[in-house]
């Protein structure tokens, strides 16, 4: 059964869709809240409580021309180096200051995994459910997961010939404080992840996009050295197996479009304007 949050979670999700795909005509607030099925006043309390802001407001921050506004300021020239300069508090701190991805040996997930035993557990997030796993070494595999069959068969499919355990960890613990925008209860994080050279480092160089912040295809190209490797690029993106710890879903199109999301664009948007409530409150 659904909990409270996940239920607020779909109908937030469901007013984004409705907002977006009716834009030009400007829903008033009446009408949004009747399509989620909730009174005008609940629906308002219900959104403010969910983004920190009004309903208004946080079409700015997932508006095409908002996107493009940040893309301009954070070049490829800047964005990164100006990234450091955010300081070590506060939700503008980034990831890779506490994130660190060690690569997987080809010894342990020779034949699917076989020589892996992985922890995994079940949690809820402000953006739905989601299904997270890790080995000794650290987290392996985080998704968001409309129900536990289907995130677990997810998990399998990554490690088939793995032994598995449902069980939450310190690992586990520490990375799911991620969602709860206050950064000074992290510890170091580690990732124990399964991919290629060119994958480790596209992954790398997401983990260096500031939260509120938006990079581009081309921009992670030219980040690691491969200006001519945007395609690339976003097939190693759409690869990530580590949702919202690795922010991929920061990554756009130049044209100051989101794109696609593996775990839905709906979701994408959804924390787009979510981390830009929390990163500028007084935008």
């Amino acid at each position: 059964m659904n909990t409270q949050e996940n239920i607020n979670y779909n109908r937030i999700a469901d007013a984004i869709d409705y907002i977006k795909a009716n834009f030009k005509e400007q829903p008033n607030l009446d009408e949004v809240a009747e399509k989620v099925h909730l009174s005008p006043f609940h629906f308002q309390r219900l959104f403010t409580e969910w983004a920190g802001t009004s309903p208004k407001k946080f079409l700015q921050y997932i508006s095409v021309e908002h996107a493009k506004k940040i893309l301009k300021e954070n070049n490829t020239a800047t964005l990164f180096d100006a990234a450091y300069e955010t300081g070590l508090s506060g939700t503008s701190r980034l990831h890779d200051l506490f994130v660190t991805i060690e690569g997987m040996t080809p010894a342990e997930y020779k034949n699917g995994g076989k020589n892996l035993f992985i922890n995994y557990s079940f949690a809820e997030s402000p953006f739905g459910n989601i299904i997270v796993a890790s080995t000794s070494k650290g987290i392996c595999f985080m998704a968001f997961a409309e129900d536990r069959e289907t995130g677990f068969t997810d998990l399998k499919h990554k490690f088939p010939n793995a032994s598995f355990e449902q069980k939450l960890d310190l690992s586990q613990q520490n990375a799911l404080f991620i969602f709860q925008n206050d950064w000074s209860k992290l510890s170091d994080i580690k990732l124990h992840l399964k991919g290629t050279d060119f994958q480790l480092k596209v992954w790398e160089a997401l983990l260096k996009i500031p939260m509120g912040q938006l990079s581009t295809y081309g921009s992670i190209a030219h980040t690691i050295a491969k200006p001519n490797a945007s395609r690339a690029v976003g097939t190693a993106i759409g690869s990530n197996p580590v949702a919202f710890l690795i922010p991929c879903h920061r990554v756009i199109q130049s044209t100051g479009t989101f794109g696609g999301y593996m775990w839905g664009n709906t979701r994408k948007t959804a924390i787009i304007g979510w981390e830009g409530v929390q990163s500028n409150p007084d935008f």
